[in-house]
């Protein structure tokens, strides 16, 4: 005989109410731990003139004719600083959104995909803290274009932070690049969820235009954003065990708390013990124990002097007499 087989429930879809805390929670670490990784400035300044020479020996120096073209030409330079310091802040929640409210089934992993590969990048800020291009001495031909056109945006002559904000941000949190990371995954969640070709064309567009953008700027190497994208790719092997092991925690702190709550049912007056029919426990009154009881008019008793009517006290002594 075959055994009938069930479809698995789909797993339930995440609340927004239990998904903005976390997603702040998160954030809010990667924040705190940028500013706190702050390295050495020479130790950083060493590590970003490593990779120039890098480049430059496996031919991969871009940033130079970006820089200066974003430079000699506002009309470029301009709309790249803006999109430098404003895309990342608003096409990766978009998209986050995106994916909470139309692909509900893939978004608990793409949500933990872009968690796990940031928290990779801060584990990257720390071990390698690195001077971006714009902070190289200038004798290294880069200009800082956020500096330059700060008077068009809000941002100072301190990266991408508002102004006067310049101090809580690590402007040597280069290696990786995230910008390029989130593009990344932005782009690849487009591309395979999108049904429209606009959607399509912008996964492929909007990670290549943040990769130009980043160099451009002289706020990134090249290799810091290859960095970037293989941070992503590390991330997507890992989302799957993090979600295992997010929900085997989540099932052992609720095994845990069920065991602590108190007992809502009723209490078992018989503590485990079997009684026979028509057996009372001791206190507890039942009405099919004794028939005699059930048999007995409800009233009050009659009282103690009252002399037992005739006919019931000859028939009590015909009976004793018979006997």
């Amino acid at each position: 005989m075959p055994h009938a087989t069930t479809a698995l429930a789909p797993s339930p879809r995440p609340r927004w109410w239990t998904e903005l805390p976390l997603l702040a929670l998160v954030y809010g670490a990667y924040s705190g731990g940028r500013l706190l990784v702050r390295g050495d400035v020479s130790t950083a300044v060493d590590h970003g003139l490593r990779i120039l020479d890098l480049e430059k020996a496996l031919f991969l120096n871009a940033e130079h004719p970006l820089n200066r073209l974003f430079t000699a030409h506002p009309s470029i330079g301009i709309p790249a600083d803006f999109a430098y310091a404003s895309l990342h802040y608003l096409v990766t929640p978009a998209v986050l959104i995106w994916m909470f409210r139309r692909h509900a089934a893939a978004y608990r992993r793409a949500r933990t995909w872009l968690m796990t590969s940031t928290m990779l990048g801060l584990i990257g800020f720390t071990l390698m803290p690195t001077c971006p291009p714009r902070l190289l001495a200038a004798g290294h031909g880069f200009v800082d274009t956020m500096a330059q056109y700060s008077s068009y945006g809000w941002w100072g002559a301190e990266a991408s932070a508002p102004r006067g904000m310049g101090g809580m941000t690590n402007q040597y949190a280069a290696m990786p690049s995230l910008h390029v990371g989130w593009a990344l995954w932005c782009g690849i969640l487009l591309w395979r969820h999108g049904r429209h070709p606009l959607l399509r064309a912008a996964g492929i567009a909007y990670p290549l235009i943040t990769v130009i953008v980043v160099m451009g700027t002289a706020n990134h190497y090249f290799l810091d954003a290859v960095a970037g994208a293989a941070v992503m790719g590390v991330g997507a092997l890992l989302a799957k065990p993090v979600l295992r092991l997010a929900d085997r925690v989540k099932d052992a702190a609720r095994a845990r708390f069920a065991r602590v709550s108190p007992a809502t049912g009723s209490p078992d007056v018989s503590a485990g013990c079997k009684t026979s029919a028509g057996e009372r426990i001791p206190g507890q009154r039942t009405s099919s124990a004794d028939p005699a009881d059930a048999a007995a008019p409800a009233g009050p008793p009659a009282p103690a002097d009252v002399p037992a009517p005739a006919g019931r006290a000859a028939g009590g002594d015909a009976a004793t007499a018979a006997r």
